[in-house]
């Protein structure tokens, strides 16, 4: 026995029992999802990838209304291959980790332009495809293709080190993890084996106050049998980045607003944001206030009361708004354009910027 995991003694059948237990509860309880098919019929491993890609840190209750709009207006991955990345990303506004967005369009691409429209069926194959790491290629290749794998995210981390007792801390336990995951694979149905853990993570083995007796595993369930089921998984404490401070500059011209485009590479890559200072730690707002876009007109910048804050993956953000009104023949600085404010809702904005713009426009 692993000394990672804590021991007790189990009978032989526990183990070979598991993923039976498992699909049985799932046949009952399965969860209804938009890119889910109903029982006995194929899944479309455009949708399932398209699915994975979008829920990669982010909810199924946020991510639904995206995944509905985008088979709406591209139903297949050849659809999505020949859209722009503008309207990849326009359309993608709002769903937060923007590089996804980008990956998703590169992928899409390469999917019809080298494989004629058609996924890989392999995870070897699949990795080598844009924005697929090792989960997510798991994950197709046993949802959409019937491989036998297990990808392990955050649902079933929690069952699996639950189900074990697992004492090692994450992040150093997943392979750990992933092992351990491995056998709750029946002979067949490995797709079905690894939404029945993800379901039963999401439904029944939640982070807090956990169902344990709604569940199939649980005279089996180490962690249960102690009693200490909400300790798990285990977790280093956790490093927060730096508060990084800087100025956004809401600029209105009648109706229009100036806005420019960021990076392609790098944070919020390729989406629509109002000028602004760079993001410092410790910047004052007098070092801020002086990268202000060079605006022809521009007589006083007026400081709207408070901040705007935004938590990043690493780091928290706070940004001071100046706003300022402009004549109606001012130009755009060099990389900059105006836009209309009522169709700001067809911009790629991030929410960060979303939440600039309100407070600059008083909305």
């Amino acid at each position: 026995m692993d000394s990672r995991v804590h021991s007790r003694k189990h009978t032989p059948a526990d183990g070979a029992s598991r993923p039976a237990l498992l699909l049985a509860w799932y046949d009952r309880h399965r969860r209804k999802l938009p890119w889910r098919p109903a029982p006995g019929v194929a899944p479309d491993p455009y949708r399932i990838w398209l699915s994975e890609i979008m829920l990669q840190q982010t909810g199924v209750k946020w991510v639904a209304p995206y995944f509905e709009k985008f088979v709406a207006r591209w139903p297949t991955v050849n659809d999505l291959g020949r859209a722009s990345l503008d309207d990849v990303l326009r359309m993608w506004a709002g769903l937060g980790y923007y590089s996804r967005a980008r990956n998703l369009h590169a992928c899409a691409v390469t999917v019809s332009r080298d494989h004629g429209g058609i996924f890989p069926d392999t995870e070897q194959g699949l990795r080598a495809l844009p924005g697929i790491g090792p989960y997510t290629a798991a994950a197709i290749a046993a949802i959409a293709f019937g491989r036998r794998t297990m990808p392990v995210d955050g649902n079933i981390e929690r069952v699996v080190s639950r189900l074990f007792a697992v004492e090692e801390t994450l992040p150093q336990a997943k392979p750990l993890i992933q092992r351990l995951a491995t056998t709750l694979l029946g002979s067949a149905r490995a797709g079905d084996s690894a939404q029945a853990l993800m379901d039963l993570g999401s439904s029944i083995c939640t982070p807090k106050k956990p169902a344990c007796a709604l569940c199939p595993l649980n005279e089996d369930c180490l962690a249960y049998a102690r009693g200490d089921q909400q300790a798990f998984p285990r977790k280093a404490a956790k490093k927060t980045g730096e508060l990084r401070r800087g100025a956004a500059f809401v600029v209105t011209r009648g109706d229009q607003l100036l806005v420019r485009t960021r990076a392609e590479k790098g944070l919020l890559g390729g989406m629509t944001e109002v000028p602004g200072s760079e993001w410092i730690a410790a910047q004052d707002d007098n070092a801020a206030r002086k990268q202000a876009p060079p605006l022809q007109g521009v007589t006083r910048w007026h400081r709207k009361a408070g901040v705007v804050t935004h938590v990043f993956t690493h780091f928290p953000l706070e940004l001071v708004v100046y706003t300022a009104t402009v004549p109606a023949n001012t130009r755009a600085p060099g990389g900059m354009r105006w836009v209309p404010i009522a169709t700001l809702k067809d911009e790629a904005l991030p929410n960060v910027m979303r939440k600039v713009i309100a407070h600059g426009l008083g909305q």
